[in-house]
Parts: C-alpha cells; sequence; structure tokens
C-alpha cells in the first residue's frame, strides 16, 4: 500500500515526506513501548504508535523505519518535524484510535509482522 493510500484510508495527515508518497508500505506494527519497536526487522514498515516525541523518531531512525503513524490526532512538535525530514522518515497523524487504525490498515490489506 502507498503512502497516499494510508492516509486516505485513514482519513490522515501527511506532516511530511510527500516526496514519498508513492513509497509502499508492505507490514505494519503498533506499539507504543519502544523497546517493543527495537525488536522488529522488517522492510517497508509502518509505525502506528500514539507516542509523540523525540524518541519515536529516533527509535524509528534505529530500525531503520521509514514511516510513522501517529494516532488520536497526536501533535507532531515542529523538532519532530525537523528531525524526520533530515532522516528521510515520513510522519502521518490521523483521527483513529490505534486499534482502529490498525483494523482498518489490515482490512486494507497491510500485513501484521506477527
Amino acid at each position: 500500500m502507498k503512502v497516499r493510500e494510508i492516509c486516505s484510508v485513514l482519513n490522515g495527515e501527511l506532516i511530511c515526506g510527500d516526496y514519498k508518497n508513492d513509497n509502499e508500505v508492505s507490514h505494519a506494527f503498533a506499539s507504543d513501548l519502544m523497546s517493543d519497536v527495537l525488536t522488529v526487522n522488517c522492510d517497508s514498515l509502518l509505525l502506528i504508535t500514539g507516542l509523540a516525541n523525540l524518541q519515536t523518531i529516533r527509535t524509528a531512525e534505529m530500525s531503520d523505519i521509514n514511516c510513522i503513524l501517529f494516532v488520536r490526532n497526536k501533535s507532531v512538535t515542529p523538532e519532530m518535524k525537523t528531525l524526520a525530514e533530515e532522516l528521510g522518515i515520513t510522519l502521518i497523524k490521523c483521527p483513529l484510535t490505534m486499534f482502529r487504525a490498525s483494523g482498518e490498515l489490515y482490512r486494507a490489506g497491510i500485513k501484521p509482522i506477527y
């Protein structure tokens, strides 16, 4: 599924990474525990989280995750956006809960890690 399709399915807002609208995402992982995120090893992964801080961006960098979805309309700070842009990480936010966003993406064809 392409990044722009993810935004469409979830009524999401692309915060940064618009030049990556056609990038493919095949799998998703939902967690607010960044220690769990560090254990995941998968290409073209979408991280779904409600934890909106710089640590989330840094964890994505360490895990080679190129796309983060913030649920529950979490605000992305200017510092988070700047860091994500520097690292080439796409940021999306949506109004849905983590459970609902995960379900909608699964129904649309995104595969789970486990």
